[in-house]
């Protein structure tokens, strides 16, 4: 009772106002059927108050959240299920979910009446265009009487955790250079690329098994040749993030580090299903194994709270790929580079690794002036030909483009861009 006396709305106190004026008017004037009317006047929030504190502490509250990781721009449905677990019915219900301010303002949803063990569903959306990892909850009801004299809230603690994830699109497939590095199974894709007739072989010896004779190459060189021994075989592939704050321009979800985390993401899960054994390494120090098979999840929930970070330096990443190196395949996505820091890059190569850059330049995600916008792009141009120099292929990446597009690069090589870089550094060279 003592809650629901607490709870009495402005509506409710007016009445108990009313009702003490009421009762002194009958008082000095003498008057019983105004005393009456002050006595009916203060009953009325009362009863009210006992009503709904008598129910407060006999709601269930479940919410279902489906699903609970969604890509950037796409929605997730909730489900709130409300049961009174009293024998009496409650009054009209105020449901309130608390949102973080990136999923968008307060949902809230007035149920009429809840019946004795009665339960009730209600859903709503959320749309997020902002990355990260988002705590939904707690649900506040509120409940009040039919004439809206008491209204008490209550807040169930239990949350909910929805991951929005970088946007992840499909890419063509490309052969890529140095696939093959690695171990596992080796023979089936070679099969698989280049046909049965250009099966590995190897002159025979004493012991082979006569039924692994390869009669094509036997009559093609003159010797009896057999199929090597099937070698296991694992394509391996790193993919490098870059959180340099310096090295990344614009804000929200159109800056370039938006580009480069949805870059890394596509190119990482595009990787796993073609059969790579994968490692994400990101500039801030994540190092994620992505070879499990929950390996997407893993990727896609890392890459969801990455954060741009002004102590990242070229070097501490390079270190950090480097105690670790699993040779194969590297592909870095990259925000604008001086030459220095190309020329650090080149230390990924020492183990023979086959590196591909993705090199954004992050000055074309703002508007300079045509003077400053022809000096940042000779100097993107410099340091891609510093990187492709030291055996690096690059690709260049400006405002507006699309990886799917971009992609195939990855296979050609970097020959355009080679030539466009080349001829930036000879025209630097000439005014220095």
């Amino acid at each position: 009772m003592r809650d629901g006396l607490r709870g009495l709305t402005t509506r409710g106190r007016s009445f108990l106002a009313a009702a003490l004026a009421a009762a002194v008017s009958a008082g000095i004037l003498g008057e019983k059927d105004l005393l009456r009317v002050a006595v009916l006047l203060a009953v009325l929030p009362l009863l009210a108050a006992l009503y709904v504190g008598r129910s407060r502490y006999k709601l269930a509250c479940h919410r279902s959240l489906d699903p609970h990781r969604v890509p950037v721009g796409a929605t997730a449905r909730m489900v709130l299920r409300l049961q009174n677990l009293s024998r009496l019915p409650t009054g009209t219900l105020l449901l309130e979910d608390r949102l973080p301010y990136a999923l968008g303002s307060r949902p809230r949803v007035v149920l009429e009446r809840l019946g004795a063990h009665q339960a009730s569903s209600v859903a709503y959306t959320v749309r997020a265009d902002v990355r990260g990892r988002y705590e939904v909850g707690p649900l506040v009801v509120r409940m009040t009487d039919p004439f809206g004299l008491c209204e008490l809230s209550r807040a169930f603690p239990g949350t909910d955790s929805l991951t929005v994830v970088p946007q992840v699109v499909p890419l063509p497939a490309v052969r890529l250079p140095g696939e093959y590095a690695g171990s596992g199974e080796s023979r089936a894709r070679s099969v698989a690329v280049h046909g049965e007739d250009d099966a590995a072989t190897r002159e025979y010896r004493r012991g082979d098994d006569l039924r692994r004779v390869h009669w094509k190459s036997t009559a093609r060189t003159g010797e009896l040749m057999v199929r090597r021994e099937e070698q296991p075989w694992e394509s391996r592939a790193t993919v490098l993030l870059d959180t340099r704050a310096y090295g990344h321009q614009g804000d929200g979800p159109t800056a370039s580090f938006e580009w480069a985390v949805s870059a890394a993401a596509s190119i990482a899960v595009h990787l796993r299903q073609a059969g790579y054994k994968l490692r994400l390494v990101t500039g801030s120090g994540a190092d994620v194994n992505a070879t499990e098979g929950a390996g997407d999840g893993l990727l896609l929930d890392q890459l969801a709270e990455v954060r741009l970070d002004e102590r990242v330096e070229i070097t501490a990443l390079v270190q950090h790929v480097r105690q670790r190196s699993d040779g194969g395949l590297i592909i870095g996505v990259f925000g604008s580079l001086s030459t220095a820091e190309a020329e650090v890059l080149s230390g990924l190569r020492a183990n023979g690794a086959t590196c591909v850059c993705f090199l954004l330049d992050s000055s074309a995600w703002l508007n300079l002036p045509a003077q400053a916008r022809t000096e940042a792009a000779q100097a993107h141009d410099t340091a891609a030909l510093a990187l492709m120099q030291s055996g690096w292929r690059v690709i260049g990446v400006d405002h507006g483009g699309r990886l799917p597009a971009l992609w195939p690069q990855a296979g050609r090589g970097s020959q355009g861009f080679a030539l466009r870089a080349a001829m930036a550094e000879t025209v630097a060279g000439g005014v220095r």
